[in-house]
């Protein structure tokens, strides 16, 4: 194994984002097939001047979402999100996505580690996440693009090819964000994350609340060739939206700055975490570890810069909105 670089031009960009700046914030995402009654409502000129405490989540079956600018790092206050928009999506890098819709849910837990209190209300606009983590076929497909050496885990050129459909992995905060952007998506945010993982109802696990089966997850193993399972075999430990291995298999980067206080005092609308810091949240667990990290609000970081065996991606994406 040997340590991997982005090529210049990405890490330029990258260092951007590390600052709390997302440069594609402000493009349009191409937009799966629109449904036929679908027309743009006009949003506020400037933004309100206050947060404003939302409704409940059932307003996004019946009004537009605005585009919340600063909470999202978009610039854009023109923009409407589709008001109905499907519940599943195909990236630019052919990975299926699945909606989360508007609406609040309950973060953080009373039952787990200090940086997961004081549990909190927080109200988040719909978004799409990737129903699988990227794979090892997907991210080698970046790698060739953007002519960049590929990650620890690509020891030899076989890797990408025998093992396709197993989630990549060695990657680190940096190139897991190069991936998102060069697929025309982003990281999640850490409330995001949690959001898609346990749904409205503050379960435990993605799949409720009773401990995890080896049906469920892939976790409690020890370190070999062997322990990362391909994508799409744990149907029953799908998320309350349809998304696999939000626990175990592997650990996931998110786009926060970690900070063991983040939830004192917490922001209840679209949080996106500390503007600064020197460790980036990682939300999951993995195949190393027992049911207590696997829970949906366990908070666990590590350096940006950092490759591991354990450590996965998956990107999410902003609606589709209507100029």
């Amino acid at each position: 194994m040997w340590a991997r670089r982005m090529v210049p031009l990405v890490i330029v960009g990258l260092v951007v984002l590390s600052i709390g700046h997302d440069p594609m914030a402000n493009e349009p995402i191409p937009a799966a097939p629109e449904p036929a009654a679908v027309t743009p409502e006009s949003v506020p000129a400037k933004p309100e001047p206050a947060p404003v405490k939302p409704r409940s989540a059932g307003r996004d079956t019946k009004t537009t979402e605005k585009v919340r600018s600063s909470a999202n790092g978009n610039s854009s206050t023109k923009a409407t999100a589709l008001s109905h928009p499907p519940a599943m999506f195909v990236g630019k890098d052919g990975a299926p996505m699945v909606l989360v819709p508007a609406g609040e849910f309950t973060m953080g837990s009373d039952q787990g580690d200090a940086d997961e209190q004081p549990v909190h209300r927080v109200f988040l606009d719909s978004f799409y996440l990737d129903t699988f983590e990227v794979t090892n076929g997907r991210f080698a497909k970046f790698v060739a693009e953007i002519q960049s050496e590929p990650p620890w885990g690509f020891a030899n050129q076989e890797t990408p090819v025998v093992h396709a459909d197993q989630p990549v992995r060695w990657v680190n905060w940096l190139e897991a964000t190069g991936y998102c952007l060069w697929a025309g998506k982003r990281l999640p945010a850490e409330a995001e994350w949690e959001k898609a993982a346990r749904g409205t109802d503050g379960r435990v696990y993605p799949w409720g609340n009773d401990p995890p089966t080896q049906t469920q997850a892939v976790f409690g193993l020890n370190e070999g060739a062997e322990t990362v399972s391909p994508i799409g075999n744990r149907d029953h430990g799908r998320s309350p939206y349809g998304v696999h291995d939000l626990a175990g298999n592997l650990y996931e980067w998110v786009a926060d700055w970690y900070d063991e206080a983040a939830y004192t005092p917490n922001p209840t609308v679209d949080p996106r975490g500390p503007a600064e810091g020197t460790v980036k949240v990682q939300r999951g667990g993995s195949y190393l570890n027992s049911p207590y990290r696997l829970r949906a609000s366990f908070r666990t970081k590590s350096d940006p810069t950092e490759h591991a065996p354990n450590v996965g991606v998956r990107c999410a994406q902003n609606v589709p909105t209507l100029p």
